[in-house]
């Protein structure tokens, strides 16, 4: 089916008349067979005013409104149709299925007593749903076509990244009777009463959130997921309204991306990171590559107290002892050490590389990244 943005051949007229074809769309349906409440035909009405009277918009707004079930978008693409002119015009989320189902059999392989065939073969068939989706959330990226990688990139980047919280030295205001008295605050609420303290005020420890870290694996041996990967760093970045994030990519060297990726616009970031960093696809160094970010950012500041989260398959050219003592220095000045491989949801997987073993032991948490749903997973695991 066409996408109602891109079919201006629907006859979608201009108010008044569009409020009274709303009520002949309401009323079309009912003739279809689809219950449509009073209120139902209202909210359609407050949808078009919102929305405008574009094709699309007097579409969606009706398919929002006035269709409660899936199965009832044909009859409404109908009702549509003859009301406004043009064909049907639908991209349903959920598409219906059909499929047989055997019943149970007695041990002769015969079919359960009672009933004629015609109903037995009514009673087998069964109308279930599936989401496409749902099914993009837990498919492996590395094994998506063009379209269903563009389609997982837009779920990550609809993303909403918060940071962990930690105690904070300055205080805040607290209800009821919990916190320590607020001395100050007391007095000048006893003022109108003429020294009489009616409420007490009361303050109790504040949080502010912890700084995210993310050093992200760009070498050639992430080319499938390091794409994917940055887009889940932008999000973590337009959402640091809720803390600090701090992006680094690794590959031959470290780069710091964070400004890059300060846009909104996700493809425009991952274009302007992608122009900065010169290895990226390139070769792996890992070792190397977290000990300039030690030396350089993270021990002198910028991972203290942090959740750090290394997203990487654990490839490293170099000396995995390297990796090992530098991953140990981070972990003894941040807060939490999250280590995000691609691979781990591979079966049989074992952490048997080099640089992956070295690593293993001065991580809290290993974790996969393979899909759009462990990276949901990711983004809850950050926040706690």
């Amino acid at each position: 089916m066409a996408d109602p943005a891109t079919a201006p051949a629907l006859g979608v007229a201009e108010p008044p008349e569009v409020g009274v074809r709303a009520v002949e769309l309401a009323a079309a349906l009912r003739r279809e067979g689809v219950p449509v409440p009073t209120g139902a035909t209202v909210a359609y009405a407050r949808a078009l005013a919102a929305a405008g009277t574009t094709p699309s918009g007097v579409y969606w707004s009706g398919r929002a409104t006035l269709v409660r079930r899936p199965e009832d978008v044909p009859a409404y693409d109908r009702a549509f149709a003859a009301v406004f002119g043009g064909g049907p015009v639908a991209a349903a989320a959920a598409v219906p299925r059909v499929v047989e189902v055997r019943l149970d059999t007695g041990d002769d392989g015969a079919a359960p007593a009672g009933g004629d065939d015609e109903e037995s073969q009514v009673a087998d068939v069964r109308t279930v749903r599936w989401s496409a989706t749902e099914q993009l959330r837990h498919r492996d990226l590395a094994a998506c076509t063009p379209e269903e990688l563009e389609q997982a990139h837009r779920l990550i980047a609809g993303l909403r990244v918060r940071m962990a919280c930690r105690p904070s030295r300055r205080k805040r205001p607290a209800s009821g009777d919990r916190g320590t008295l607020d001395l100050r605050r007391t007095v000048r609420r006893a003022l109108p009463t003429g020294g009489e303290v009616l409420r007490p005020a009361r303050l109790q420890p504040g949080e502010q959130p912890r700084r995210l870290v993310l050093l992200v694996d760009v070498s050639g041996s992430m080319e499938p997921y390091s794409r994917a990967l940055v887009r889940f760093a932008h999000a973590a970045v337009v959402a640091r309204r809720h803390g600090r994030v701090e992006v680094f990519a690794l590959g031959t060297r470290v780069t710091r991306i964070t400004r890059e990726l300060s846009t909104h616009d996700p493809d425009a970031a991952l274009r302007r990171a992608a122009a900065v960093v010169a290895d990226w696809s390139g070769g792996t160094r890992l070792g190397e590559g977290v000990r300039r970010f030690n030396d350089r950012w993270g021990v002198r500041g910028l991972a203290r107290g942090a959740v750090v989260v290394v997203l990487s398959d654990g490839w490293d050219r170099g000396d995995p002892q390297v990796l090992g003592e530098e991953m140990a220095r981070l972990k003894r000045v941040a807060h939490r050490v999250v280590w995000v491989n691609p691979l781990k949801a591979t079966p049989g997987y074992a952490p048997l590389a080099g640089g992956m073993a070295a690593a293993l032991p001065h991580v809290d948490e290993f974790v996969e990244g393979h899909s759009v749903a462990s990276l949901e997973a990711l983004a809850e695991l950050v926040a706690r």
